[in-house]
C-alpha cells in the first residue's frame, strides 16, 4: 500500500485526487495540506464518510509526521517550487500537476535530487487523450511546416500559456524541419498573434465554463489539419495521476511528461 499526501487538497483538482486515491485499493490517503479549509475532514469535502484525515497547512510538518511515499501537488506556480524543496528535504517522492514550471526550475529540481534517493515526476497534463494529442501533433509536424496552437482553460488558471501548450510546441519544434520561412507581419493590436515559441504561435483563452482544451492547427497549400483534445471534467486527469503515483518510486531522478511512463 502506497501512502499518499495531497498538497492543494482543498482545490478542485486536489479534491478529485483525494477522492481517486481513497477509491484505489493500492493507495492510502494519509494526509492533506492546503491553506484553506484547515481543520476540515477530507471525507466530508469529497462526499465520503468522515476519514479522520484533516486538512493541515504546513507541508513540512505533515510529511515528517506521516512519512508518506508520495506527495501529490496541485497548488499554484507561486508555491510549487517551495513544496518540491520541502518534499525533497523530507525524502518524499513528488508527483507534480501544478503548471508554470520552467526550464530553470527543472534544472534546479535535478540539482536538488542529485545523489538523493528521491524522485520527482512532473506532467503538464495527466489526461491520456492530451498526451495522445501531443504525440499526434509531433507526428503531423513532420509533414506540415506551418502550425499554431490554441489552448483554452478556465478563468482561474494563472499561467499562460499552459504547460501543455509549451510541451506541445517543444515536441513539434524538435520534430519539425527548420526550413519554414519567417513571415513579416504587422500587429495592429499588440498581442493579437499570441506568444511565440521557436516560431510557433500560441494563443491562450481564459473563460468561465471551460476546463482544459487545446487544438493544434496545421496548414499547408489547400488543406488544414486540426488535432484537438477536450477535458470536460477533472476526472479525466485521475487515471494519469494514479499511474504516476504508483510508478514514481521506480523512475529514478526527474521524469517529465506522462508519455515517459506509458507505452506512447
Amino acid at each position: 500500500m502506497i501512502k499518499v499526501v495531497v498538497s492543494g487538497a482543498a482545490g478542485k483538482m486536489g479534491l478529485e485526487v483525494c477522492k481517486a486515491v481513497c477509491e484505489d485499493s493500492e493507495l492510502s490517503l494519509v494526509g492533506a495540506v492546503d491553506v484553506s479549509c484547515v481543520g476540515r475532514d477530507v471525507g466530508e469535502l469529497i462526499g465520503h464518510n468522515k476519514l479522520n484525515i484533516f486538512i493541515e497547512n504546513d507541508l513540512d510538518t505533515v510529511l515528517r509526521n506521516l512519512s508518506p511515499q508520495v506527495v501529490v501537488d496541485f497548488t499554484n506556480p507561486n508555491v510549487v517550487m517551495d513544496n518540491i524543496r520541502t518534499a525533497v528535504n523530507c525524502g518524499v517522492n513528488s508527483v507534480i500537476g501544478t503548471t508554470g514550471i520552467g526550464t530553470d526550475n527543472l534544472k534546479e529540481i535535478e540539482s536538488l535530487i542529485a545523489n538523493k534517493n528521491v524522485n520527482v515526476f512532473i506532467a503538464p497534463n495527466f489526461a491520456i487523450g492530451a498526451v495522445l494529442m501531443m504525440k499526434f501533433s509531433e507526428i503531423a509536424s513532420k509533414y506540415f511546416q506551418n502550425v499554431e496552437i490554441i489552448e483554452l482553460h478556465h478563468d482561474k488558471k494563472i499561467d499562460a500559456p499552459s504547460g501543455t501548450a509549451i510541451k506541445t510546441a517543444e515536441m513539434i519544434s524538435v520534430s519539425q524541419k527548420k526550413d519554414a520561412p519567417d513571415l513579416v507581419e504587422k500587429e495592429v493590436l499588440k498581442g493579437a498573434r499570441g506568444g511565440v515559441f521557436d516560431n510557433i504561435h500560441i494563443h491562450s483563452v481564459r473563460l468561465p465554463g471551460l476546463v482544459a482544451h487545446q487544438e493544434v492547427i496545421f496548414g499547408s497549400k489547400g488543406q488544414t489539419l486540426t488535432i484537438r483534445h477536450d477535458s470536460i471534467e477533472r476526472t479525466s486527469f485521475m487515471p494519469g495521476v494514479l499511474l504516476a503515483v504508483k510508478r514514481v518510486q521506480k523512475h529514478k531522478g526527474l521524469t517529465y511528461g506522462l508519455d515517459k511512463i506509458t507505452d506512447l
